[in-house]
């Protein structure tokens, strides 16, 4: 089985793309100077060169502020550009693996999201990623839409890096606590999605490490784990500035997931040791 794994840069095509490869599975990392996701022929061009057999679909635009300044671009990245990919993978009998986002949701629910729960982004970009899953729904049969939250690992982008970085220039960080979610480890994600490419359990799942947390207490742990002397100081969202408004209640119900993925204290902690093995923290 060959697989295409488009976004193969960022920190989750990175550990897609690493478990691929501890798996033997023939893998053709793709980044942005493989093809334009927001040129249908140069899609179609590069699937039918590379002729895999699946694709996991990590390529997104990911800036939730930005995307409300340039709501445009998010909309061709992530909604037109799946679409693309979508209708190639189909024309080629290639199975298609979306990998989208708790931002689906409005985060007004009381309790965790499952899979069928009814949707309405707060966000451009959730609003991206709900037109992202329609499109693939729509023109590939043979898809997987894994929903996930709170992404983080030792690379690229994220709030462990941040909140790390941060806190080396202060004492003290103010940290919204009415925000709750479920912290993902995306090596743990990786190998939840090279297990379910290998099948035929088309649909939507979601796949986010076990547990929920405020991301108050998140940054807590981080600091805690990392050893720096920073307090968090818990506030509201309301009085922390921000383009675009997030959803309250992030929690993802995975309880369809199997295997069960470990929990984010665990994830967290490899993601720390990882940090400290490559002289990052």
């Amino acid at each position: 089985m060959k697989i295409l794994v488009t976004g193969a840069h960022g920190q989750l095509g990175r550990a897609v793309c690493a478990e691929l490869n501890q798996k033997g599975i023939p893998c053709i990392a793709a980044g942005r100077d493989s093809f334009t996701l927001t040129d249908r022929e140069s899609v179609d061009a590069f699937v039918r060169s590379a002729a895999p057999d699946a694709i996991i679909h990590c390529a997104a635009y990911t800036d939730v502020d930005r995307a409300e300044l340039e709501p445009e671009r998010c909309m061709a990245v992530n909604a037109q550009g799946t679409a693309f990919l979508a209708q190639a993978a189909a024309d080629t009998g290639a199975k298609l693996l979306l990998v989208s986002t708790d931002y689906v949701f409005s985060g007004a629910a009381a309790e965790p999201y499952g899979p069928d729960d009814p949707r309405g982004p707060v966000n451009v970009y959730g609003l991206s990623k709900l037109q992202a899953e329609e499109a693939v729904r729509s023109l590939c049969k043979r898809s997987f839409i894994v929903r996930t939250s709170w992404l983080f690992s030792a690379e690229g982008s994220n709030f462990v890096r941040k909140i790390l970085s941060q806190a080396r220039e202060t004492r003290s960080l103010r940290v919204v606590c009415d925000q709750t979610g479920c912290p993902t480890y995306a090596p743990d994600l990786a190998a939840y999605l090279v297990q379910l490419i290998r099948t035929d359990h088309y649909g939507i799942t979601h796949a986010v490490n076990s547990g929920f947390c405020t991301r108050s207490e998140f940054a807590s742990a981080i600091l805690r784990l990392a050893r720096i002397p920073c307090q968090v100081m818990p506030v509201p969202s309301s009085v922390v500035p921000s383009v675009a408004r997030r959803p309250l209640n992030s929690r993802l119900d995975g309880a369809g997931t199997e295997p069960v993925l470990p929990t984010w204290q665990s994830g967290l902690q490899r993601c720390i040791s990882d940090l400290v093995r490559t002289g990052a923290l």
